[in-house]
């Protein structure tokens, strides 16, 4: 069975077996404002690595900053020497800041080669501030990195495995400074949709307040929902958020089919609908094949000369072609995917049909291609 068939059966025998929409956590649809990470990066030194960093004669910021590192150290000015080591490679470190971070718990980091080392293997991060976007620094980074990756070099070939210019430091960095961020002084919390629709922000406002009573929220937009901490909650901000997060509603959607063209991946959504079109898929086919024949009617040495001589052979095949008959705009996704799994086509072929039924008007959804 073709990719496409195959797919298209798959996306139909679920939309049997389950309901178009499901009952959701707001947590799982949606993100308190203010309650966010924050990205932090900073540069440093990995030392240690067995011929495979940076050659400062490529990467002149390697050399300058091992000498300002060990003139902080008290090496004295170095400026004047030639530095040859190949065990240091320059880094840039990222890092990202859990919401409520307090000083001393510990983050992940990821150790980026910035010149042309090749293995960070074995290395060792020296100690680097890791700033955040107003230039306050909020961790400090060090410790010996894991490479996942691999890289192994002959005289006349070599083989690399992953990535083994990235590492990771697992707990690699300390908390030095915190985001003031205070839930109990909020009056009210803004919740944002990770995907903007004004149905789905009815529904949730509606849905938090039969659980909360009155008015306690309101709908600003069609990503954002405000919610009141309204009496005895405003004592309480993280319990009335860990009962609204807990609140389950059915999301909506847009009609949309995504098609991924690289590896003929179709995503046809539930509420997808076209009106009643046919449509025929068929054309022709090609081929052209060289096989050229080598001839030399007379032997080298009594001067023979050696002939390619070509030969073409050129093939056409024509597919034959039906129409078929897609229902219109108020079927259900199963008739829809019967109908194209019934033309029996390649996944290009399906991707061909849904931009030609597009461009006609008769496709009622969005149509992605990535």
């Amino acid at each position: 069975m073709r990719i496409a068939a195959c797919l298209l059966a798959l996306i139909g025998a679920l939309s049997l077996a389950l309901p178009a929409l499901a009952d959701v956590r707001i947590k799982d649809i949606a993100t308190f404002e203010g309650v966010r990470e924050n990205q932090l990066v900073g540069y440093g030194l990995v030392v240690g690595l067995n011929g495979t960093g940076d050659s400062l004669r490529n990467s002149p910021f390697t050399e300058k900053s091992i000498e300002a590192m060990l003139e902080r150290l008290g090496v004295g000015n170095l400026s004047d020497d030639n530095i040859k080591t190949t065990n240091t490679a320059a880094v840039m470190v990222t890092a990202m800041l859990p919401p409520f971070a307090r000083l001393g718990s510990t983050i992940d980091v990821v150790v980026s080669s910035l010149g042309d080392a090749t293995s960070l293997r074995g290395g060792t991060l020296i100690v680097t501030p890791l700033t955040g976007a107003d230039g306050e620094v909020y961790a400090v980074a060090q410790g010996p990195i894991a490479v996942a990756g691999f890289s192994a070099t002959g005289v006349a070939a070599s083989i690399t495995e992953g990535v083994p210019t990235v590492a990771r430091i697992e707990n690699g960095a300390t908390v030095e400074n915190e985001v003031d961020f205070q839930l109990s002084s909020l009056n009210s919390v803004r919740i944002t949709l990770r995907n903007p629709d004004f149905t789905t922000a009815v529904r949730m406002s509606d849905a938090i307040n039969d659980r909360l009573g009155g008015n306690s929220s309101r709908v600003l937009d069609s990503g954002t929902v405000e919610l009141a901490i309204q009496g005895a909650g405003k004592g309480d901000v993280p319990g009335v958020l860990s009962e609204v997060e807990n609140l389950r509603l059915e999301p909506d959607s847009i009609a949309k089919v995504v098609v991924d063209a690289k590896t003929g991946t179709i995503v046809i959504g539930a509420n997808v609908r076209i009106d009643r079109v046919a449509v025929s898929q068929g054309g022709l086919t090609v081929m052209v094949r060289e096989d050229p024949v080598v001839s030399q009617p007379n032997p080298i040495t009594i001067g023979g000369t050696t002939v390619v001589v070509p030969r073409t052979t050129v093939g056409v095949e024509e597919q034959e072609a039906h129409f078929t008959i897609l229902e219109g705009a108020d079927v259900s996704l199963q008739r829809l995917v019967d109908a194209l799994n019934a033309i029996g086509l390649s996944a290009m072929q399906t991707i061909s049909i849904l931009q030609a039924i597009k461009a006609a008007g008769a496709l009622h959804a969005d149509l992605e291609i990535i």
